[in-house]
């Protein structure tokens, strides 16, 4: 028997018989997913210790009072995040108290007035709260960018004394705002950018000879990931450390800095090799992606190549969908400029003009957080240019020529970044200047030749040099790319197909899309006439007069960008038999 002072953590999981009653198997498969992913995790990042657990709870001990604070804040605030799509009557949640007193240990149990007044506290906490005792309090107030609020002295069951109590207050949606940091008097931050280690992949094939494959395929991804200018990558020199070591990848990613994680292995049989690959979430080791891929052994070099290709296309958007799902429900004033960027191109891909409006907002407050960050100052262009495309801006000449600053001035900040080049690229289809857009578009595929958003725009720039063919097949590859693609893919294949004279595949490409604007009715209406369908072409002519009851083709055509007089004459003829003049 031993008695000590130390923090002890008490947890109980509210409405559990209710949980259990409605759904046992359920409920008892989503507490263990959360233990495994979240709860026990974060109990050992704080040097906690499990002393005991029940159906509903479970009962900590930590030497440190500011560790048992931090482990129950960042399970509560996650558990938040977590439960925000979740229906209420399948929500688990978490009652949590903390105290800090003499403890009696016995046969691996706890005893003693520091784990009883605990437990009490956690049974007069709020449902996804934290209660801690007076002793908690000060031990920690002013160490922990922590704010608390006085719940007051309270008798507690079976306690001869009361207990003052304090609650940690917790933001709403899991996530508390950094202390001072407001949307007045933004100071410039450096932008922040998910950073990923890959880690030198097994070879399993039991042939050393095959060694000098799994390397190279290691290296490849390495160096194609680098192109990435989203991402911060662990150079090979740091990684390769710990080649043929067994290494927790937790602490493994914590001394190289990264927050993700790719490991992976190969395996050779006969004439076939299997190569698999993870991301992993070094945070919470949870596996964000995983994937296999068998392939016949025919060409070592060109199967190293398709294999990088084709893990390395699926990656960044992953890395990115995982830190969306981090940041979607912060406020604006806790974005960095990498985050504020990352959120502005998902509402700029929904092409809305609500959307719009706000990643314009989120743009301008990246360029304010960081001068200096060229990424911040393209996309700040791309979204200004999808606002004066659409004809979304009170002041288009304005927005134009600020966007084109923006280009400029991203430009000269970084000449290496593929979206600098593929929005130069952009402008000068903007202003019908293909050979030159062609040139930048190539420079922006050379830097990064699997961006779906750069691939997705050499298909269109050749649709309007008259390789409509050709374009398909870029945009189809770009679709393949980004599965997840903007829906507005669809009408840059649409359209592609219509130049192609492929008019069916180009109607069901523009059927694709929910929300029909005029110059997608327009191509499906010149599809119709293409196909003979004169009824369905003068409806969609007619849905185009109701949009925009002046519409001209004349000027109508003079938006477009083909460099063949065969092309525009093609639409023009279509759109005149339509009935639009």
């Amino acid at each position: 028997m031993e008695q000590r002072l130390a923090a002890v953590l008490a947890a109980d999981m509210a409405g559990y018989s209710r949980l259990m009653e409605a759904d046992e198997r359920g409920t008892l498969a989503r507490l263990r997913t959360h233990r495994i992913e979240l709860i026990d995790p974060s109990i050992a990042k704080n040097n906690g210790r499990i002393i005991k657990t029940t159906g509903d709870g479970m009962l900590v001990e930590f030497h440190s009072v500011a560790d048992a604070v931090g482990c129950a804040v960042e399970v509560q605030q996650r558990m938040s995040r977590r439960n925000a799509d979740v229906p209420e009557d399948k929500r688990i949640q978490f009652r949590v108290g903390i105290n800090l007193g003499d403890i009696i240990f016995d046969g691996g149990d706890i005893y003693g007035d520091g784990v009883n007044v605990a437990a009490r506290l956690e049974q007069i906490a709020d449902v996804g709260g934290v209660y801690v005792s007076g002793a908690v309090y000060h031990q920690i107030a002013g160490r922990m960018e922590l704010a608390f609020e006085e719940v007051g002295e309270k008798i507690l069951k079976n306690l001869r004394r009361p207990v003052q109590v304090y609650r940690v207050v917790l933001e709403a949606n899991g996530v508390a705002a950094s202390p001072g940091e407001t949307d007045a008097g933004v100071e410039p931050a450096a932008a922040v950018r998910p950073s990923i280690a890959v880690l030198p992949f097994v070879n399993f094939s039991g042939d050393p000879e095959q060694e000098f494959f799994a390397d190279g395929l290691t290296e490849d991804i390495l160096t194609e990931l680098s192109r990435h200018h989203g991402l911060f990558v662990i150079s090979r020199n740091s990684t390769f450390v710990y080649k043929g070591q067994s290494v927790n990848v937790r602490d493994l990613a914590q001394m190289l800095g990264a927050r993700y994680v790719v490991e992976g292995s190969v395996r050779r049989s006969g004439d076939r090799v299997r190569v698999t690959a993870q991301l992993i979430d070094a945070s919470n080791d949870a596996h964000i992606w995983a994937e296999r891929y068998d392939r016949n052994m025919d060409d070592l070099f060109a199967l190293q190549d398709e294999l990088t290709s084709a893990i390395v296309a699926t990656l960044p958007g992953r890395i990115e969908a995982a830190q969306h799902d981090l940041l979607a429900r912060k406020t604006p004033s806790s974005l960095a400029a990498y985050e504020c960027v990352l959120e502005a191109k998902v509402l700029h891909h929904r092409s809305t003009r609500e959307d719009n409006a706000a990643a314009q907002k989120l743009a301008a407050r990246a360029v304010a957080l960081d001068p200096g960050y060229a990424h911040a100052h393209a996309w700040r262009a791309c979204i200004l240019g999808q606002a004066w495309g659409y004809g979304w801006l009170e002041e288009p000449e304005a927005a134009y020529e600020l966007a084109v600053e923006s280009i400029r001035q991203a430009a000269a900040l970084d000449d290496n970044d593929a979206d600098v080049h593929r929005l130069l690229a952009a402008l000068h289809i903007l202003e019908n200047e293909l050979d030159r857009a062609l040139t930048h578009q190539e420079r922006a595929l050379a830097l990064n030749p699997n961006y779906d958003l750069v691939v997705v725009q050499m298909g269109e720039l050749l649709t309007w040099m008259g390789q409509a063919e050709e374009g398909v097949e870029w945009i189809m590859k770009a679709m393949r790319l980004n599965p997840h693609h903007p829906a507005r893919f669809w009408s840059h294949l649409g359209r592609a197909y219509f130049t192609s004279r492929d008019y069916e595949k180009a109607i069901s490409a523009f059927l694709r899309m929910s929300d029909l604007d005029i110059p997608q009715l327009t191509f499906i209406a010149a599809c119709h006439v293409g196909l003979g369908q004169m009824d369905q072409a003068e409806r969609y002519a007619e849905k185009v007069r109701e949009k925009d009851p002046g519409f001209e083709t004349g000027t109508f055509i003079a938006t477009l960008h083909y460099a063949q007089e065969t092309d525009k004459q093609h639409l023009r003829d279509a759109l005149f038999a339509a009935g639009l003049s």
